[in-house]
């Protein structure tokens, strides 16, 4: 234990200074807050073990040397991260243990902006210092740079002879963008996340490159007494005397308002123009908050409830392999369970070993993990100086998870069939060759149905496995030989759920070709090089009846590819699975040439996060009908990158590569 509180507190105070004081990010904001909340449960567990020099204890990175020093009226400090209702229980209750009134009179919740504190000192209406948090007591004079900031007063009026105020600036989201294209075209680097590039503008020596950046501000305390007995009066006060306050902040009586304008926000936080990652509540009642004192850096009576992040850093348990429908084994992370975008995640895929290898990752390693929108989490980094330098103890138990590390090696034989697996001559995958091994097909049903083949809602993996220890289906067109009575055999079968499954799978016999192609889980065909076959052969006949010479002269179809295609449709068994298809009514609608469908010919569009007003799939289907394509990865081949809500690394590759981004109504304009 001693041992990883020591190791925490290196890490996390190299990414702050990282952060804080040389305006550098190695790891995501998200990652080094999991970091920061494991290391604060740890010491809130053994408050023995809390020591002076811990990231816990302090506030922000020491001042830098290019400006002057101003020691703060009174200090600023941090606030505690809560993720979870129950961190939030947890919360209250430890105040209302100080003093069980301590919420009656409710909370104050503010949007936490992604920017950089400052405070703000005016002496008979002028500002006369602006200066950063620096460590907390001493930050750094920056008023120049904050004058240029037109969401700052520079006068406020003669009201109190001295005012000191606190509040935040930031970038838009649209500058944001604006400052890293200037950036990349004067062959610059580009900044990271608004935050980096706030910091950066403030702490810029010649205040015009600062004015040029278009920072905002909304001022968030008045550290001064004028009457003011609440949180919200503070605001009311703000706005009153000159300051820009965020008009969506709110008070809330209960601890269950603050759960749904947290949430509310979390869902709709897209629609503001500048970053946000949580919201800070803050005891409204003043008296109280002083009373509630502070614990080491932090006040008692405020924190900041983050949204779910899209990282979080986890421990890898185990690594296991799953066997693909095609054969091919590919290494599975088993994570210590952690939530990321408001879901638990206990797996991450590791893709194969190449991967691996690139990551450096071992069984027992502290890892970074990431997931954007309904994509698959993985493993963005291994942090390396968390290692333990242990070997990893064989076993099970709490114990053995905790003991050290251990490399990972690819199984000789298959985890299912357990008959030797070969690795494939030219490339990374190591497959499993046996043709009747059940993993292949079972993989191959559960492809069948998926969204992007046949799209049959309501039969996932869990009743496909049931049909197949039933022995109901041995493969994908079985599914067309179902009836409600062999359902209602099965375990939660009943009259109703039986014939919804059955209507589910009916429902969908009538299929385009290009989605059939891709539903018979050909290797190496995806639903890109399936659209280009049925685009090409427009009818079932003439695809299955196809030779490799032609599969060849294919425009995107390569010679593995084209191999693969050609050794599928020889084989007898792949063949006699077409006919049962058919036979089993399902009608493949043969692919039309589209008059006037060429806007986007020769265009590749990749498409990352949410769209508001169509699905994934409407979308690519509207691309295809325009005659261009879609890929899954950003290349240099790629002409456009639509990004939705949540946009993942797909959207920051465009950006170093030039690639233009259209947002959804740019995507839209452009299919006028």
């Amino acid at each position: 234990m001693v041992r990883r509180l020591k190791k925490l507190r290196e890490t996390i105070n190299y990414h702050r200074h990282q952060y804080h004081v040389l305006d550098r990010q190695e790891i995501s904001d998200e990652a080094l807050d999991s970091l920061k909340k494991e290391l604060f449960d740890l010491e809130q567990e053994f408050p023995d073990l809390i020591t002076p020099d811990s990231p816990t204890q302090r506030v922000g990175g020491q001042p830098l040397k290019q400006f002057a020093k101003v020691t703060h009226s009174e200090r600023m400090l941090s606030l505690t991260d809560a993720f979870s209702e129950e961190d939030m229980r947890e919360w209250q209750e430890r105040l209302e243990r100080i003093d069980p009134r301590a919420t009656d009179k409710g909370f104050y919740c503010e949007l936490k902006i992604d920017g950089l504190a400052i405070e703000l000192w005016y002496r008979r209406g002028a500002l006369v210092t602006g200066s950063t948090r620096g460590n907390g007591i001493i930050g750094e004079d920056v008023t120049q740079n904050l004058r240029t900031v037109e969401a700052i007063p520079l006068a406020i009026g003669d009201t109190h002879p001295e005012l000191v105020v606190r509040g935040e600036v930031f970038i838009t989201k649209k500058d944001f963008e604006r400052v890293n294209a200037e950036q990349a075209t004067a062959d610059k680097p580009t900044y990271a996340n608004p935050r980096n590039l706030a910091a950066g503008s403030v702490r810029q020596l010649n205040p015009k490159i600062t004015a040029s950046r278009r920072m905002d501000s909304y001022a968030y305390s008045l550290v001064t007494k004028i009457g003011q007995k609440t949180h919200e009066q503070e605001h009311a006060l703000l706005k009153k005397i000159g300051f820009k306050t965020n008009p969506h902040n709110k008070f809330c009586k209960t601890l269950r308002e603050v759960q749904e304008f947290r949430d509310y926000w979390e869902k709709h936080r897209e629609e503001l123009n500048y970053e946000i990652d949580g919201v800070v509540v803050i005891v409204n009642d003043n008296l109280m908050f002083n009373k509630l004192g502070v614990i080491g850096k932090t006040p008692r009576g405020a924190i900041a409830y983050k949204f779910s992040p899209r990282e979080a850093t986890t421990k890898v348990n185990d690594i296991i392999v799953s066997v693909g429908r095609t054969g091919t084994l590919t290494p599975i992370a088993v994570l210590e369970p952690v939530e990321i975008g408001g879901t638990t995640v206990s797996r991450a895929t590791l893709h194969n070993l190449d991967e691996i290898k690139r990551l450096g990752v071992k069984i027992g390693d502290t890892v970074i993990v990431g997931r954007a929108g309904d994509v698959i989490p993985d493993i963005k980094k291994v942090l390396l100086e968390l290692r333990t330098g242990k070997p990893r103890r064989s076993g099970r138990g709490p114990d053995t998870l905790s003991s050290g590390e251990k490399d990972f090696r690819m199984p000789s034989k298959c985890p299912v069939c357990k008959e030797p697996v070969q690795k494939v001559p030219g490339q990374v995958a190591v497959k499993c060759i046996n043709k009747d091994c059940p993993a292949l097909r079972r993989e191959a049903i559960y492809h069948v149905v998926a969204r992007s083949a046949f799209d049959i809602d309501g039969i996932g993996p869990q009743i496909i496995n049931q049909l197949m220890d039933a022995g109901l289906v041995q493969d994908g067109a079985d599914l067309f030989a179902l009836e409600k009575k062999d359902l209602l055999n099965l375990e939660r079968f009943a009259e109703k759920s039986s014939q919804n499954a059955i209507d589910a799978v009916h429902s969908k016999k009538e299929i385009p070709l290009a989605r059939f192609i891709y539903a018979l889980g050909i290797d190496h065909v995806g639903e890109e090089t399936a659209l280009d076959l049925a685009r090409r052969f427009q009818a079932l006949d003439k695809f299955r009846k196809t030779t490799l010479d032609e599969l060849q002269n294919i425009p995107n179809i390569g010679p593995i590819v084209a191999k693969s295609i050609a050794n599928w449709l020889s084989h007898p068994y792949n063949q006699k699975l077409i006919n049962k298809f058919l036979e089993l009514g399902v009608q493949v609608i043969s692919e039309k040439p589209k008059k006037g469908s060429t806007k986007f010919a020769g265009k590749t569009f990749v498409l990352t996060g949410t769209l508001e007003s169509m699905s994934r799939e409407q979308a690519k289907e509207r691309i295809h009908h325009l005659g261009g394509n879609v890929s899954s990865s950003v290349s240099k081949e790629t002409d456009y990158v639509v990004t939705g809500t949540e946009p993942g690394s797909k959207f920051d590759k465009a950006q170093k590569l030039g690639i233009k981004v259209l947002d959804e109504q740019g995507f839209l304009k452009l299919m006028k």
